[in-house]
């Protein structure tokens, strides 16, 4: 089979699962009863392997489930935020209900804010740098990387606008295997130092889309020669074919854009242009994974004119995305090409520790790892504390950090200044983290606190990623 294809594959299909297959799996290892389980080479799956395929699919078949009342109580709840907002106060607003004269917030408009938004509106953060140094790179990436989960008009505003940058294009993706555009990324240019850097920001997982979630539970992979394997969900986002081919080119509809083709020709075009700029990938929790395998896409196209341009990569609360021999692929090509790959992880957040790493599962991270404790207190590691989420081990520590976060909401803006300050909304989720405490941890928020308030030099000496 041809390089461009993946050729070997094992795919869970939960919307094709009835609970009795689900049952059965645990009983029975034996793929060819089981249309749900799509495979091309095994024939047969241990007890181990098929516990997690169970465990996996229930959640999926759980969030798809709940689909529609999830996106219905996101986007009514994001629409009372942004009406309460407009009106600044509650009593106003009641004030405007009784006289009639209510107005619901345009959805499109650059005032109107995403949930993640409202937990937190910060957008200048990387200010508090120099231009030009790394920590403002990582810090305005991270930034970018919040932001990226906004409508359009709120993008350009704060790019154009607030960041007096340029705004090279905004895309809301097509995904053939969703058949929508669910994949959304943009790209500006921070001319604040000569020659510059172009950012390209991917939009992470959204916190009422179960499609994402279910995504982030997924242990499907593809495998493809030389690359190793990867995560089928996170393929399929930037814009892998039905036939399970990532050909070189392709040709695209214009109404149906595909993240890796847009992406990779619009930054050709600029290099051909400007033959000095060079170009960071970020991307928070899915965000960050894609940043990951634009690259590696490009690695296996051989894409050298842009690789050579393409100078750091920064995820922040990025999941596993491959096997070992994908990360061997990805610190080899690193390593030819001069890129600096730094994994950002904030105490017990839930997406880093996701797909599961241990002695059955093919999924692990590579790269180098700063780890921020609850405190802000960061390190380099190999791999971060508890790398797989539901540990015994850990069980009493995550509600114990998460009590803390608590506490400490209430004491960050009298310790660094009122930007610090948490709203209600925040600290609601908070209190939801004692009992789930890696949902909480996981928002853009705490990556932006650990990169303001942590030590600025802890990955301005990093040598290049091994």
């Amino acid at each position: 089979m041809e390089r461009v294809s993946s050729n070997k594959y094992l795919q869970l299909k939960p919307d094709e699962t009835s609970l009795l297959d689900l049952i059965r799996i645990l009983f029975s290892g034996d793929l060819k009863s089981k249309k749900f389980i799509e495979s091309w080479t095994e024939k047969e799956i241990a007890f181990e392997r098929r516990r997690y395929i169970f465990l996996s699919v229930s959640v999926q078949k759980a969030f798809h489930f709940i689909s529609k009342p999830l996106f219905f109580f996101g986007s009514t709840s994001e629409s009372c935020l942004n009406l309460l907002a407009s009106y600044q106060s509650l009593p106003t607003l009641l004030l405007r209900v009784l006289q009639g004269k209510v107005e619901m917030p345009d959805k499109e408009s650059a005032s109107y804010l995403s949930t993640i938004g409202f937990i937190d509106q910060r957008v200048n953060s990387h200010k508090k740098f120099k231009p030009g140094d790394k920590t403002y790179i990582v810090a305005l990436s991270a930034v970018a990387s919040k932001v990226a989960y906004e409508n359009k008009a709120f993008i350009r505003a704060t790019v154009e606008d607030q960041w007096k940058m340029d705004l090279l294009g905004y895309y809301d993706f097509w995904n053939e295997y969703h058949e929508k555009k669910s994949t959304q990324g943009f790209l500006f240019h921070d001319k604040t130092r000569c020659p510059g850097v172009i950012i390209v920001a991917f939009r992470g997982t959204e916190p009422f889309n179960s499609y994402d979630w279910s995504t982030d539970f997924d242990i499907s992979w593809y495998e493809f020669q030389d690359m190793g394997k990867v995560h089928s969900g996170f393929m399929k986002a930037l814009g892998l074919q039905k036939d399970k081919k990532w050909l070189p080119n392709i040709t695209q509809d214009d109404q149906r854009p595909l993240a890796y083709y847009t992406i990779r020709e619009k930054l050709r075009d600029i290099f051909q242009k400007n033959k000095q700029t060079k170009f960071v990938l970020t991307g928070h929790s899915l965000g960050g994974a894609l940043a990951v395998l634009f690259a590696a896409v490009l690695a296996f196209h051989d894409e050298t004119f842009i690789l050579e341009r393409l100078e750091a990569i920064y995820t922040f609360g990025q999941p596993r995305v491959g096997d070992a021999e994908f990360g061997d692929f990805m610190k080899e090509n690193f390593r030819n090409y001069g890129v600096e790959y730094y994994r950002f992880v904030y105490s017990h957040d839930i997406v880093p520790r996701l797909p599961y790493d241990d002695s059955i599962m093919l999924f692990k991270h590579f790269g180098t790892c700063l780890y921020y404790n609850s405190t802000y207190e960061g390190k380099i590691v190999s791999e971060e504390p508890d790398r797989n989420y539901f540990s015994v081990r850990s069980l009493i520590s995550k509600r114990v950090d998460a009590l803390w976060e608590l506490v400490r909401s209430f004491l960050l803006p009298y310790l660094y200044g009122a930007e610090y300050r948490e709203n209600l909304l925040l600290q609601a989720l908070r209190l939801y983290g004692l009992v789930f405490p890696g949902m909480p941890a996981h928002g853009p928020q705490e990556y932006i606190n650990a990169i303001c308030l942590g030590d600025a030099n802890l990955f301005t000496n990093v040598a290049v990623s091994s």
